[in-house]
Parts: C-alpha cells; structure tokens; sequence
C-alpha cells in the first residue's frame, strides 16, 4: 500500500527544547492516523511544515510523492486542509469567505459546502469578526471538506472548540470520508477522538515521537478507574480480595481499581455480587502517557 504522507527524520529546533526532533511517520493511503499528543509537544509545527509554511531544519516531508516545500502551491491545491488557527479576513461573512477559499482552490462552485453547512447547523451570513469560536471552527470545517474530489485531508485539532453534539458530527464525518478511502491525519489531544475514527496513532511527545502504534494496543494500555458500589460491605470486601490492587475501606460498599485489558474478567466477577452502583473514570491523557511509556511524575 502506497504512502500518501511521509514525514522522515525532520528536525525543526527553535532552541530552548522547543520545536519536533528526528520526527519520523508515514501515512498510507486511505488510512486515517491520528497524531496524538499534549498542547505544546509539536503537532502543530510538524503539519505546519507539511503544508510548507515552515522549512525544517533537517529531513523530508512529501504528500503525495510531492516536495512539501518545493511544491507547497501543488499540495494545497490537494489537499484539504484545517489549521489549528485560522487565518480569517473578519471583514467578510462567512459565507463570503467559503467561497473566497472555493475560488483559491479552483472549484466549479461550492462543492458539498451546503451539505455540510446544514450538518453542523452554521449560519454563514453573519460576519466572521463576530463569530463564536465554535462557528468559525465550522467554517473551517467546511472550507476543508467541501471539495467532494479531495483525496488526502490534513486536521490541526479539528474540533477544538466545538460543543459535544458538532464534535460527534464531525466524527461523523471523518468516519464518512473513511469509508470512501480517504487519505486522513489529524492530530488532536483527546484520545477519545483518535479512538474513534483512526486506524493508527503516532504520539509526539515533547518533539519527539514515542511511538507509532495500532488502535488496538493503546486502547489495551489504556487503564479506567473503575469504582463499583454493591448492596453490602460484605460483597464489597470479598470483591476486593478477588482484585489486585482494589482499593477498599472496612465496613464501606464501594471498591475502586485500575483495569486495563483486564476489564472483561474484573465485570464478570463483580457479576458475581449484587452491585447497587458503577462508575468509570477513564485515564487523562497525561496520565496515560506515564503508565503506556513512562516518565516523570507530573510530566508529559
């Protein structure tokens, strides 16, 4: 299978620690990868040089077999492609400024811009200096996805600022694109996205990838906090001495534990008892960060 975005051993260093180091993935076509990590650890810099904004220091970037820098204009024309800042002419409406984009992209009209203006119920007509967050977040959303030829997509934090509804819209929509092949890397900081639309993840961590795993292994190395309530103290106690690690008080009805992969064998035997009550609370990014790889306390 063809690699579609390549990014080999490229250094952009601002000095000081900031900046990505020796950062090295690929893209595969009609993959969705997501690139996971903390605000600050690189993400951004890393698609900035992709789209040719910024000239690394070291190494290569491609998309589509073309030079990211070298052929910037090509790629752009491409691609559609979400910045994690939008640069918006707040003199237009918003409605002006989908088809200002349409006719930089060369467009024969606005494509599926209607579609996706009624799925994420924006209203356009108002001028973009007196948006929301969130709305201007939609128009970029639509600026990116409304050419229907697009093949490779490239997301800086796609959802930063919408509401819970237009986020599980715009999951939606990339598992839509998914499904038709689509070519797709976007990077956010909440697993919960990744988890639910991409096929891999590479995680940047203070410049400098981590890993490149499958889906399937981090959502594995992910723990929850379990907290499970029963009708008695006695259940609970004898629960609790079934479970490594479960943390119980004498005479309480609760136990909490942390449960990775483990999860089916921990629900059948609190099965056993009579459970009034069951809380889950799943491991911050941070914390999951030290438990898959390591690291200081308190340091991501």
């Amino acid at each position: 299978m063809e690699n579609i975005i390549e990014i080999s051993h490229v250094t952009k260093d601002y000095g000081r620690g900031r900046g990505v180091f020796d950062v090295n993935f690929f893209v595969r076509e009609g993959e969705t990868l997501g690139f996971l990590g903390p605000n600050g650890a690189g993400k951004t810099t890393t698609i900035r040089q992709l789209m040719g904004f910024i000239r690394p220091d070291s190494g290569k970037l491609s998309v589509m077999g073309r030079d990211c820098f070298k052929e910037a204009d090509k790629i752009h024309a491409l691609v559609g492609y979400l910045p994690g800042e939008i640069a918006f002419i707040d003199s237009m409406s918003g409605m002006d400024f989908i088809r200002f984009v349409a006719d930089i992209k060369k467009m024969n009209g606005l494509g599926r811009a209607q579609e996706l203006i009624e799925m994420f119920e924006l209203h356009a007509s108002g001028k973009l200096k007196k948006m929301s967050k969130g709305m201007k977040q939609k128009i970029g959303i639509v600026c990116a996805f409304m050419n229907p030829d697009t093949q490779v997509y490239i997301l800086d934090e796609p959802s930063s600022g919408l509401d819970p509804v237009m986020q599980n819209r715009f999951i939606d929509l990339v598992l839509n694109e998914k499904k038709q092949g689509k070519t797709i890397l976007m990077s956010s900081h909440m697993f919960e996205e990744i988890e639910r639309t991409c096929d891999r993840a590479a995680i940047i961590r203070e410049g400098k990838i981590v890993a490149v795993e499958e889906m399937e292994k981090l959502q594995a190395g992910r723990q929850k906090m379990m907290e499970v309530t029963f009708a008695s103290s006695d259940m609970a106690k004898a629960f609790a001495g079934e479970i490594h690690g479960a943390q119980y008080t004498e005479g309480a009805r609760k136990v909490s534990a942390k449960v990775g992969k483990e999860l089916d064998t921990f629900v059948k035997k609190a099965g056993r008892y009579t459970v009034t009550d069951w809380n889950v609370q799943t491991q911050s990014l941070e914390e999951f960060f030290l438990h898959f790889y390591g690291g200081e306390e308190g340091k991501v």
